[in-house]
Parts: C-alpha cells; sequence; structure tokens
C-alpha cells in the first residue's frame, strides 16, 4: 500500500537529545506543561516510536507516552500519542527485527494527521539520540530522518556537565548538515548557584513572567559538586554550537523526577516556564532531502536507502 508521512500544517517542536538517559522525556513534559499554562491552547504530543514498552490487557504500553499525555492534558489516546510500540528496551529497527514485527509507518501518518487536525500546537519526541535506526529492513534510516522529514524546528536536549560540549555539538552539526533548524539547546540537570543572574533569566516573550526557580539544596542532590564545567558549559555551549540555550532545568532529587508517574518537581517546571514556548514553536518546513525516506521502498522506486 502507498503512504508517505503527512505535511503538518500547525506549529510544533521536534525534541531530540545527545544521547539515551539525558533527560528528554523529562523536557518534553515540562515544555508541554508550560506550553498549555502560557497560551490556554490544545497542545498534541507525539512518541512516534518507543520501545521498553510494558505490556497491558489492551497491548503495550510506553511510560513516556503516558507522561506526555499528563503533562499535555492531552486528550489522544496513547495508540494515537506512540503509534508504534516494541517491549524489549532496544532501538526501534533492532527492537522489531528481534520481536519479527516491522513497524507499520501508516499508523503514525495517521496518528500524526490527527494530532495536527485536532490540536493547536504539537511536541514530537524522538527516541535516544538522532542515528538511532528505525527500520529493520533500512537500517540507515534513522531519527534524523524522522526530523528531516517532519520539518519542525529541533531542540536539542543535552547534559549539564563535563563531556556534554562534545555530544552538543555533533548533534547541532549533524542537523544543520542535514538541512533541519536548530531551535537551541535544552541543559538538563544543571546545579545552579544560588548567586546566579542566569538562575532567574527571562527569555524575551510577551508571555513570560519574572520567576524565581526554586534551587534544591545541593546536600539533597547526593552528588559530587565539584564539576567545575556546570558553571563554563552555560557559556560554551552557544560558542561552539552557534545556538541559544533556550532552557536551563535544574538537577532535582531523582525520587523526585518521575514524569512516568506525573510528577516533576516544581523547580523543573518552573524553569521551563521562563521561555515562553509558542515564540519556539515554528510550522514545518521539511528538508527536502529528507522528505520520501520514511515511505516504503516500493513507493519510493528502490529497495534502501
Amino acid at each position: 500500500m502507498s503512504f508517505s508521512l503527512p505535511r503538518l500544517t500547525k506549529p510544533g517542536l521536534f525534541i531530540t537529545a545527545t544521547d539515551t538517559g539525558v533527560g528528554k522525556t523529562v523536557a518534553s513534559c515540562a515544555i508541554a506543561a508550560a506550553l498549555r499554562r502560557q497560551t490556554g491552547a490544545k497542545v498534541g504530543v507525539c512518541k512516534p516510536f518507543s520501545s521498553g514498552c510494558r505490556r497491558e490487557r489492551e497491548g503495550l504500553v510506553s511510560d513516556d507516552a503516558e507522561a506526555l499525555a499528563h503533562f499535555a492534558d492531552c486528550r489522544a489516546t496513547l495508540d494515537v500519542i506512540n503509534p508504534i510500540r516494541f517491549a524489549k528496551p532496544l532501538a526501534p529497527a533492532v527492537a522489531a527485527e528481534v520481536a519479527q514485527e516491522p513497524p507499520d509507518l501508516r499508523e503514525l501518518s495517521r496518528s500524526l494527521a490527527r494530532l495536527d487536525e485536532d490540536h493547536d500546537f504539537l511536541l514530537v519526541e524522538g527516541v535516544g539520540g538522532l542515528l538511532v535506526p528505525l527500520l529493520p529492513d533500512r537500517p540507515k534510516v534513522t531519527v534524523l530522518d524522522l526530523a528531516m522529514e517532519l520539518g519542525y524546528p529541533v531542540a536539542v536536549v543535552c547534559r549539564a556537565g563535563l563531556g556534554t560540549l562534545n555530544h552538543t555539538a555533533m548533534t547541532v552539526q549533524l542537523l544543520q548538515g542535514a538541512g533541519c533548524d536548530v531551535a537551541g539547546l535544552i541543559l538538563n540537570g544543571y546545579i545552579p548557584d544560588p548567586g546566579d543572574p542566569l538562575a532567574t533569566a527571562v527569555k524575551a516573550g510577551d508571555g513570560a513572567k519574572k520567576r524565581k526557580v526554586p534551587i534544591p539544596p545541593a546536600d539533597s542532590l547526593r552528588i559530587d559538586l565539584k564539576d567545575e564545567s556546570m558553571a563554563t558549559n552555560r557559556i560554551w555551549l552557544p560558542r561552539t554550537t552557534g545556538v541559544p540555550i533556550l532552557a536551563t532545568l535544574p538537577l532535582c532529587p531523582a525520587e523526585q523526577v518521575a514524569p512516568q508517574k506525573a510528577q516533576l518537581p516544581e523547580a523543573i517546571l518552573e524553569a521551563a516556564m521562563l521561555t515562553y514556548w509558542a515564540d519556539v514553536m515554528e510550522s514545518p518546513n521539511p528538508s527536502p532531502s529528507g522528505r520520501g525516506q520514511l515511505q516504503s521502498p516500493r513507493q519510493r522506486g528502490d529497495g534502501s536507502r
């Protein structure tokens, strides 16, 4: 059957990360909650691919999809929010091969079309990093192709501490080389100095309000506070990537950061509110080189990418 992903019409944002476990879902949930509070608009959320899902009577369920739906107050069903799901905690292409269940991209197409029709904004969360493979029969088709195909500006979630400069710069260069618009960075797990004026910085925007972000006490974090790169990365990440930091989410005690249980610390939610996210959302502008990579090989006229 011939199919392709729909051309979306509503403003949106694609959220990726420098790697797995960086905090992409935490950031996505915080952005969804902030956008809903700031605009009162209907916020659609989509997790096109997910793995490591739990099995319920009604089928596979993704914790990430449930979290996104809660914080966005998105009323779409979970199978629309997260159309392609696998049980094994592996890259989607690998999980599909292990399960011998090829992804049905028609489900993804239908989900995106419905979310676009029913909402004012759309947040799309990727899976892992940009080069995670999505399709078992075409291993070179990755999350990057999905971002190119959708055409939304991309926000990159990155770590705050040592090692983030290299990973973040590579991710941004890969996106820009593919023709994607990089909206900026979301720094996750930052340990702010209470005297740091950047902790209460406000991004310009009609809906943004100056807020004092609650700072978790250092002893509650139970971590080594000697990582001097925490302070310098705030300066060097924009220098090395050429893109701004959109938001800085503070490090909070791990037991309090549980979006899958509908729980995010107020410090994270307030930090996300410092940016007026409607100004970051844009209408989709698909990269010409990306169109068609997620179509069926028969429709594209070849057998592989």
